[in-house]
């Protein structure tokens, strides 16, 4: 813990000015000091003063001296200020949560000593300590005070461990007391803990230990149960003064300790469980620390002086930055501080357990912490300020969070998914699933209120990718798991955790009610969905629509709305819902109805608060009042009777918000009465039954309560009389007849009369009830009770009374059973008639009058058909014998089937009429087979083909057209039909019917008259291709005509006539569509043609823009240059690119010279500053005059090319002498000289060359030897003379270079002589470098004439010693080099030396060469492969020259297998431990043991040699500088394979010995690593069988067999056989096999064969040592034991030791082998004993001696 000094909060006085106590607010914000005047003043978290108040005695009389506060303490909410003070008295003063609160004093609490130290741990509860020793609890709720323990002595120190659970006091005695409100389970002991040396002033708690000190300057560090675990001594340091007090860190991990200008830091180190001692921070001049105090997040520290300072300090243990973002201080191991840069917000971020935080991290879009700890996870939210530490055992940092959810964070671990909620220290809960997607998970944490669900905390999760589990978190079950058919992609619940929604991968969305456990499916497609936050409604796009389900719970209500693009988000905010889609480029947003949202999430939450709450926002409208409705039905359901009258009042339904008032008055009036809930009182109950209308409910109610008066007077009020009555009569009320006779009257004077009949009838005044049911015009119910009763039917009177009331009324049905009832039956029937009633009339005719039945069908019929009921008329048509009716009613009722059938059965010609008609239906439902029937049998065959035609049923109505006309009348029918088609514009219908007659060209007509040139255009490419092109362009010039230019264009384009579509929007100036067909399809050039040709067209400043636009500027003015369109040229050039003008005027200018108008193209010309141009067009047409005038007036430089120009043409005419003057007025007497030469004319060159240039006379001279010599003009005779002319002339290098012209090959003599003669002039005439350079070119030249002698005098003439020694050495005259280098140039004698040893060795003069250098002789011996030779000579030189020369045969011997030949090498010359030579020695033991068939004893020499050379490599190494190396153990190894090789071959050779030969095969499969594995397992497998050892055999066979396979498939080998063996592994596998095909096979059936009659197990046979009984190693100890000298098994405890450490051999072994040697007289036995001899030092004791 690092303390800086940041600020002084309180400058220090110059005398004693003691700051008696200080204190931190919980919540950080807040910092208290108490001076020793009694002030509180108070500072804000960065230490600037806000406010301050002054205490008060406990009795003003006293006055303000008369006492001093010795503690303070905040509240835990920060908002209150406990003061202890000596007069005792604590004073609570409440400060508010804001500066500038009134302070007011809401707790005093009088004491019977002074308060000395003060704790506020818990809410209510203040921990004081008096001076009478008492250590009491202070209630600020109760304001009452009680004593929690009693001591002795005053308390001198308080302390609270980190949770504020427990308490300790320190008193002026030394005792230490504990005492737990709650000791979480710790066990700690309570009571008297410790006994200090002394009182402990500086007392404090920390979250593993406890320190204290005082006036003896010690500090002393106890366990938690008073044992003393460090002791801290500073009583020797005079500086030290006595600790006055002491504070630990909010985390319990640090203690500081004041004294006298120091403080003392101590750190806890959990590793080592000791307190670590800090540099103590000292400051001089702070005098004796009186108060400390520790702000709660652990970042700052305040000290309070005896002189009144107060000085503040920054604690961290370090601190670090994060991303650039967040500060991360440690104020403790367990304590960090993270704050945000940008905000200047804080988290404090602590371990409850004390671990020690390791790195804290900051993600999901910085608003998450993590941290780990050894044991525990952090978490927590930044924005929320809510962290949770739940138990988490180390992973490795493997977890993966996710922060897709604000209220739970979500830790993928090895396959397992834990939920930790925020604030919350116990994970939430852990589920087992793969899948992390959060797509595919769902956690739900009470994110809506609802009615009776206190905790709701659900989870869905993916078991696999088609099964969801959904779990209830807070009980911890399994709520549902659901399997479905495809895999699933997303699912989500919904925030109340009732439903899931869930899409599968075939983008089919679902519904899962996890209630009722439904599926249901509603979208087949969706490509996205969301449930609509705060709400049940859920948006889901479906291709091109939104679908909205207001209502969940019915999701086949759902409302649709066209798109046109993709949802891509959902947004609510400020009373809006908003669905946002991209269209194309665009967002466009959709606006849900907020209403049905809002509302019906409150009423499925069941908060009927909220939901009046949002009604009583809206305006009134339908919508509204279907809510009001609704919410006024379920709060009366649910007895919120004011939110029920509250939706009636807004409704406007007076009556019902009175009677709902009149209900409220009487709940509210029993509830205050009786302290019950109102809605529970049975008149309350009976009055809500009343509203529903459920009045029986509401008698239950008062009938249990035996209210039979109010049950009665609420009928009465309702006027439901019968109940009434029923209610009185039920229970004998007295008032019964009473209750009768006014329900009567009542009726009576209401005008109730069919009431007041009925009271009647049921009284038996059956009379009296038909009058007044008469009255009531009910003559209905007069004629049911006159029928009822037979008295009542006899009387003639009141029957005709009744039916002339039912006749009037025409209830003629009543009327006419009436009449049948009083047997008056023509009445009757003529009433039954009258009211329809045929049925019972036919039934009375039937009885009555028979004949007039059929009349009476027929009549039915005809009302039936009059009443529409045409199926019930056909019947009843059929029994009057109405056969035309019947049919007539069957067509009517569409009853087809029935109608044919009457029709079928008619004989009657009248009835054809109605064929068509039904023929006419059958077509129509597209029966056309029984409608051509119909049809042909009503003889309406054109209407049959007509149906097929317009059935486009072609070839039916062309085989019934045929069957009924000729092809010239189908024809003519089709083409008619076709043209009447084409006329009411069905012309594909027409199409159709021209083509089934075989007339395209009709229908291509067609099709052009109506302008349809698709049509046109598809009929032509199907009927005449070859005309296609010329239709289109046809088409394209009749569209232009009539100036349809789109279409024409798609026609031209379509005949590939690009330029024919930009010609048509030229002619009509619609320039941009030209533009863009030139640019679609015209390539790059068409584009800019048609661009230049527009900007044409529009000329001036337009075109400049227009040419801008598309960057054609420089273009256009190019192409107008270019097609001599110089105005349009300059015009553009003017208005915008005026640099290019001189560039136009050229091109003019050009363009005139070639039109021949030469005075207009110099104009021009000149104005594009080019007059050469114009002086050479002049020139060109040799017009000299003007050439010479533009050139004087406009480019003087030119005049002096006119000249030439002229001289030119005069030397082309030649008139040489006025050409000879222009050139020399034009100054150019080189180009006189060149003509001439050209002519040939070299005399008048040279004149003008010595007249006017004559320093290149002579170069001309040259040039014309030149010249002359090529012609031929001078041969060998000719150079001479010239050469001669020159010396006698004193030229000599110009001679010395004609004399080395000299060649002619025919005469050498005569080279020779010239050269010579050059190099003497050289050497005699001209300077050291020439002649130097000349003998330089002669000497070689004489070289090559091989007049060696010649060319080296030259050389040395010229001190050219090398040249010359080199002359004489190709001239292999070695003696005259030799003297030379000796006398002239001694450095150059070795060089003649090398050279003459390269030319014997050149010559293979080998003999000669040894005397001059031996090893260039013998690197040529072995060069040639003379090796013999070779050694020879080498053996004369020194052993490590002929060592060198061995090594070298030895590596060619290899290269060319003869590793057998390098051996003898060896064997004769010995073997030098080289280390350079070690690599031939491996590679020539590697080849000679993987040689085949080398394992019989005729092998035995090469054996024996091969172990020779390598036991005296062995004994060489041992005593060279390589004694002990990696290479000498790898040789002692080969020695020893060597040596088991030599040894098998003898022992195979003494039949004797054969089981030893296979022991030591069997002990070379441990050295497969250098013996090819294929080889050993081989030879192991032949030579165990030869000894019947046939399990071993078997085994290693088919290990051979194995490593064949393996080298075939380039896998390794099964080694399953060889586990605990000496045997090894991996071993490199051979390129080939050491066997043959047929051996291979043979062994592969040997194997095949054994494992088929499997008669052997498969297992290495064991000793006693329970292993593999040939391997070193122990299985089971890994003891190591000596291989066996003769046979490499392991020497066990029978054995024989050798002189030499280290060597043994088997006893039984070697006793064979000396007894098989002894008889057998064995050579290779003898000479295997021999070499043990040597090599183990001798042989043992009781051996046998071989001579």
């Amino acid at each position: 813990m690092q303390l800086k000094h940041i600020k002084t909060l309180l400058t220090p006085q110059d005398g004693a000015a003691k700051v008696t106590c200080m204190a931190w607010a919980p919540n950080n914000s807040r910092f208290a000091v108490c001076t020793v005047d009694r002030v509180v003043l108070l500072y804000d978290e960065h230490g600037e003063r806000r406010d301050k108040f002054s205490t008060k005695p406990l009795d003003p009389k006293y006055g303000k001296q008369s006492y001093v506060v010795n503690d303070m303490v905040f509240s835990p909410d920060s908002t209150k200020i406990a003061i202890g003070q000596s007069d005792n008295i604590i004073y609570v003063y409440r400060i508010g949560e804001d500066w500038g609160n009134k302070k007011a004093i809401c707790n005093k609490f009088v004491q019977t000593s002074a308060v000395t130290r003060l704790l506020w741990p818990a809410e209510s509860a203040i921990v004081y300590g008096l001076v009478d020793g008492k250590v009491r609890l202070a209630n600020t709720q109760t304001n009452k005070s009680s004593t929690i323990y009693t001591t002795e002595s005053c308390v001198v120190s308080l302390a609270s461990n980190v949770s504020g659970k427990g308490v300790l006091s320190g008193h002026a005695d030394g005792t230490v007391v504990r005492y737990f409100f709650d000791d979480q389970g710790s066990g700690e002991s309570q009571g008297k803990l410790l006994t200090h040396p002394c009182p402990p002033y500086a007392l404090a708690w920390g979250a593993n230990s406890i320190m204290a000190g005082g006036c003896d300057k010690k500090v002393v560090a106890y366990s938690k149960e008073g044992q003393i675990l460090q002791n801290f001594d500073y009583s020797r340091d005079r500086s030290e003064r006595e600790f006055t007090t002491a504070v630990t860190s909010p985390s319990g991990q640090s203690v500081v300790f004041g004294s006298f200008d120091r403080l003392r830091v101590f750190s806890w180190a959990p590793r080592r469980s000791v307190w670590d001692e800090a540099k103590p921070k000292e400051i001089t001049n702070l005098y004796t620390i009186t108060s400390l105090a520790w702000k709660k997040d652990g970042s700052r520290l305040c000290a309070g002086t005896l002189c009144g300072a107060v000085e503040l300090f920054d604690c961290c243990l370090r601190r670090t930055i994060y991303k650039n973002k967040f500060e991360m201080t440690y104020v403790g191991l367990s304590q960090v501080i993270v704050r945000n840069l940008s905000t200047g917000t804080r988290v404090v971020l602590k371990s409850y357990y004390g671990y020690e935080i390791e790195e804290v991290k900051i993600m999901g879009k910085d608003r998450y912490l993590v941290a780990h700890t050894s044991d525990t996870l952090l978490l927590g939210d930044l924005l929320t300020n809510k962290l949770s530490e739940v138990p988490w055992q180390g992973s490795g940092g493997n977890e993966k969070f996710s922060f897709e959810n604000e209220t739970v964070c979500m830790i993928f671990n090895a396959g397992e998914l834990s939920l930790v909620e925020y604030s919350n220290n116990e994970i939430l809960g852990s589920v087992r699933t793969e899948f992390m997607n959060p797509h595919l998970i769902s956690v739900r944490i009470n994110e809506r209120k609802q009615r009776g669900v206190e905790d709701n905390k659900k989870l869905a999760y993916l078991i696999d990718l088609k099964t969801i589990a959904i779990v209830d978190l807070a009980g911890g079950y399994n709520l549902g798991t659901i399997s479905h058919d495809s895999k699933i992609d997303w699912l989500e619940l919904n925030e109340t955790g009732r439903k899931l929604l869930f899409r599968d991968k075939k983008l089919r969305l679902h519904l899962y009610n996890i209630e009722s456990g439904v599926k249901t499916t509603l979208l087949s497609f969706c490509s996205y969905v969301q449930w609509v936050p705060g709400s049940d409604v859920v948006v889901a796009q479906d291709r091109g629509n939104i679908c909205i389900w207001y209502s969940i719970d019915s999701p086949e209500s759902i409302t649709m709305f066209p798109i046109k693009g993709d949802i891509v988000d959902l947004e609510r905010a400020d009373g809006r819902t908003e669905v946002i889609v991209t269209e194309g480029v665009n967002t466009v947003t959709y606006t849900l109805d907020e209403g049905l949202i809002e509302f019906g999430t409150a009423i499925d939450d069941g908060d009927y608060d909220r939901a009046t709450a949002f009604l009583e926002t809206l305006e009134m409208s339908p919508e509204t009042e279907a809510m009001w409705k609704t919410l006024s039905k379920l709060a009366a359901e649910t007895r919120q009777l004011h939110i029920a009258e509250r939706c009636f009042a807004a409704l406007g339904d007076v009556s019902t918000v009175r009677f709902l008032h009149q209900t409220n008055q009487i709940a509210d009036k029993f509830s205050q009465e009786m302290g019950e809930d109102g809605t529970s009182f049975y008149k309350v109950q009976a009055h809500m039954a009343m509203l529903h209308k459920n009045f029986k409910l509401a008698e239950m109610h008062y009938m249990e309560q035996n209210a039979i008066d109010e049950a009665i007077e609420m009928y009465q009020e309702l006027h439901m009389w019968d109940h009434c009555i029923a209610v009185a009569e039920a229970k004998n009320h007295p008032e019964v007849n009473t209750l009768r006779g006014n329900y009567y009257q009542w009726l009576t004077e209401t005008g109730q009369d069919e009431k007041a009949g009925e009271v009647k009838e049921s009284e038996g005044d059956f009379q009296a009830a038909i009058n007044l049911y008469l009255k009531a015009g009910l003559p209905a119910k007069a004629a049911r009770l006159a029928i009822s009763r037979p008295e009542i039917s006899s009387s003639t009177e009141t029957v005709s009374r009744i039916a002339a009331s039912l006749i009037k009324g025409e209830l003629y049905d009543r009327a006419g059973d009436l009449y049948e009832k009083a047997r008056n039956n023509q009445r009757a029937l003529e009433c039954y008639c009258k009211g329809g009633a045929f049925r019972k009339a036919v039934e009375l005719a039937r009885v009555a009058f028979p004949a007039e039945v059929v009349k009476l069908e027929e009549a039915w019929g005809d009302y039936l058909v009059q009443q529409k009921q045409m199926d019930a008329a056909i019947n009843h048509f059929i029994e009057a014998g109405c056969s035309l009716k019947a049919i007539e009613a069957a067509i009517a009722a569409r009853q087809w089937k029935k109608a044919v059938h009457i029709l079928e059965l008619q004989e009657d010609a009248s009835a054809e009429k109605f064929y068509v008609k039904i023929a006419q239906h059958y077509a129509s439902i597209q029966d056309y087979e029984v409608a051509e029937q119909l049809f042909v049998k009503g003889g309406h065959i054109k209407d049959a083909v007509d149906m097929y035609t317009a059935a486009g049923r072609w070839e039916e109505a062309h085989k019934l057209a045929v069957k009924c006309m000729t092809e010239e009348e189908v024809s003519a029918l089709y083409v008619s039909r076709a043209q009447e088609l084409e006329k009411d514009g069905k012309f594909k219908e027409a199409e159709r019917l021209f083509a089934t007659v075989k007339q395209p060209d009709l229908a291509i007509t067609m099709y052009k008259k109506n302008r349809m040139f698709d049509d046109v255009i598809r009929l032509v490419a199907k009927h005449h291709p070859d005309l296609l092109t010329e239709t289109h362009l046809h088409l394209a010039k009749e569209l232009e005509a009539e100036s349809r230019f789109s279409e024409a264009e798609y026609h031209f384009m379509e005949a590939e006539e690009w330029k024919a579509v930009v010609h048509m929007y030229r002619v009509h100036d619609m320039w941009e569509d030209a533009y863009r067909v030139a640019k679609n399809h015209g390539g790059a050039g068409g584009q800019k043609q048609v661009a230049y040709l527009w900007a044409r067209s529009l000329g001036g400043e337009a075109a400049v823009k227009l040419l801008n636009k598309f960057g054609l500027l420089e273009y256009a003015i190019e192409s107008a240059a270019n097609k001599f369109s110089f105005d349009f040229a300059f015009d553009l050039a003017r208005l915008s690119c005026k640099e290019k003008i001189p560039e136009i005027h050229l091109k003019h200018a050009i363009y005139l010279e070639d039109e021949a108008r030469f005075p207009e193209a110099e104009v021009e010309f000149i104005k594009a500053g080019k007059p050469k141009e114009a002086v050479f067009m002049y020139v060109h047409n040799k017009d000299w005059a003007n050439a010479q005038r533009v050139a004087e007036n406009h480019d003087p430089e030119s005049v002096s090319e006119v000249l030439v120009g002229q001289a030119k043409f005069c030397f082309e005419q030649k008139d040489f002498q006025k050409a000879e003057a222009f050139l020399l007025r034009a100054q150019r007497p080189e180009l006189a000289v060149k003509f001439y030469k050209d002519a040939d004319m070299w005399s008048d060159a040279m004149r003008i060359c010595k007249e006017y240039l004559p320093s290149k006379l002579s170069m001309l001279q040259e040039e014309y030897e030149r010249v002359t010599s090529k012609k031929g003009g001078w041969g060998v005779e000719g150079l001479l003379e010239q050469a001669r002319e020159w010396e006698q002339s004193g030229e000599y290098s110009r001679a010395v270079d004609c004399y080395l012209k000299v060649k002619d090959d025919s005469n050498v003599t005569l080279m020779e002589k010239c050269w010579m003669k050059a190099a003497e002039l050289s050497t005699k005439f001209l300077s050291g470098d020439r002649a130097t350079e000349v003998v330089q070119l002669v000497g070689p030249r004489l070289a090559q004439l091989r007049k060696f002698n010649a060319a080296a005098e030259l050389y040395l003439n010229m001190d050219l010693i090398k040249e010359a020694i080199d002359a004489f050495i190709e001239g292999e005259e070695w003696n005259k080099a030799k003297r030379v280098a000796k006398e002239l140039e001694p450095r150059y004698e070795n060089y003649v030396d090398q050279k003459y040893k390269e030319h014997l060795k050149n010559q293979g003069r080998v003999e000669s060469l040894v005397g001059v250098d031996v090893m260039a002789a013998l690197d040529l011996y072995a060069e040639k492969g003379q090796w013999e030779k070779c050694l020879d000579t080498a053996s004369k030189q020194n052993f490590k020259i002929l060592h060198k020369y061995v090594a070298l045969y030895a590596t060619h011997l290899i290269k060319d297998d003869d590793a057998l030949k390098a051996l003898q090498l060896y064997t004769q010359h010995g073997a030098p431990p080289n280390p350079q030579n070690f690599n031939i020695y491996k590679r020539l033991f590697l080849d000679l043991i993987n040689l085949s068939n080398t394992d019989g004893p005729e092998s035995y020499r090469m054996w024996a040699d091969l172990r020779n050379f390598l036991q005296q490599l062995c004994e060489n190494m041992s005593k060279s500088a390589e004694a002990n190396s990696p290479a000498h153990e790898d040789f002692e190894q080969m020695l020893l394979i060597a040596h088991y090789l030599a040894t098998r071959s003898a022992a195979k050779g003494v039949e004797q010995l054969l089981s030893v030969a296979a022991k030591v095969s069997v002990s070379l499969l441990r050295y497969t690593e250098l013996i090819h594995a294929d080889k050993a397992f081989y030879e192991a497998g032949l030579a165990c069988k030869a000894v019947g050892w046939e399990n071993m055999a078997f085994i290693f066979f088919n290990h051979f067999v194995d490593l064949c396979d393996a080298l075939d498939d380039a896998r390794a080998p099964d080694h399953s056989d060889f586990l605990d063996t000496d045997i090894p592994f991996e071993v490199p596998l051979p390129n080939k096999l050491c066997v043959t095909d047929a051996q291979l096979e043979q062994i592969r059936d040997w194997v095949l064969m054994v494992s088929v009659e499997n008669r052997l197990e498969q297992v290495l046979p064991r000793d006693e040592r329970d292993t593999y009984e040939a391997s070193l190693v122990a299985a089971n100890t890994g003891l190591r034991s000596l291989p066996c000298v003769l046979t490499g098994y392991p020497v066990l405890r029978n054995k024989i030791e050798f002189p030499a450490a280290g060597k043994a051999a088997n006893k039984e072994d070697w006793n064979k082998f000396l007894m098989a040697t002894k008889t057998t007289h064995s050579p290779e036995c003898q000479d295997v004993l021999t070499f043990i001899s040597q090599w183990c030092g001798g042989l043992p004791a009781s051996g046998f001696a071989f001579h």
